[in-house]
């Protein structure tokens, strides 16, 4: 068992906190990011900021819903065509301050592929219908998720959101884990970037790293830089699961 500390507030002092895992590697990023929690509670972003980062979220949004408008119609068609099942998937993830909220997809798996509970999604996973693997490819499948951004809910920038059951499962596992909450979840984010596709406890570790820096150190221009690596991924089909 080691310690970690937590800064409380611009005026508090440091106080040391049990941390269940030895990661050396976790103490300093984990130690720098929480400087935007108080007393473990979610703090708001400064009103300028948020106000800023939702007008470009609202704009970003429409852009892509104009250009983007044919490829979702023939996407949706493909998706129906293939099975005639649904052509879009709902999911219960946790998002801000830890409120649950309905993440939209496209569909890419097959009718009931969590009918025995939630898992980790896999690379070459075999729930996955063949539209979905080329979906997912291009993480064409995430495209649903801009009107959870017209909604409020999501960022075009931020941690990934997980389902509850992940979600209660690592915050008992890894210290901070829930310090991810403090922001909006994002349809892209730094940890996605710099961390191949994470498919297990051991992966959530590695990925709350980069996710405890971008809260630390999250502005705009540090967003548009993880947006403009996002596209090349997307081009290039890296990272794809």
């Amino acid at each position: 068992r080691t310690s970690l500390p937590i800064f409380i507030s611009p005026t508090a002092s440091w106080r040391r906190v049990p941390c269940r895992a030895t990661m050396p590697s976790l103490e300093e990023t984990a130690s720098n990011a929480l400087g935007a929690a108080t007393n473990g509670m979610p703090v708001r972003a400064d009103s300028i900021r948020s106000i800023a980062s939702n007008l470009l979220n609202l704009t970003l949004a429409m852009v892509i819903l104009i250009v983007l408008w044919p490829l979702l119609l023939f996407v949706m068609a493909a998706i129906y065509w293939e099975d005639r099942g649904p052509i879009f998937y709902r999911q219960t993830r946790i998002g801000f301050a830890g409120k649950p909220f309905q993440i939209l997809k496209f569909r890419s798996m097959r009718v009931n592929a969590q009918a025995n509970g939630a898992q980790w999604a896999a690379k070459n996973d075999s729930r996955a219908t063949r539209i979905g693997q080329f979906m997912r490819k291009y993480h064409i499948d995430e495209l649903p998720q801009i009107f959870n951004i017209l909604k409020g809910e999501m960022s075009f920038i931020g941690p990934r959101p997980e389902q509850p059951e992940f979600v209660e499962r690592l915050c008992t596992q890894l210290p901070y884990y829930a310090e991810r909450h403090n922001v909006k979840p994002g349809l892209a984010g730094w940890a996605q970037l710099k961390y191949p596709y994470g498919a297990c406890d051991k992966d959530a570790l590695e990925k709350l790293k980069y996710d405890l820096y971008y809260v630390k150190h999250r502005n705009i221009w540090f967003d548009l830089s993880i947006f403009v690596q996002t596209i090349e991924v997307v081009c290039f089909a890296q990272g794809s699961r």
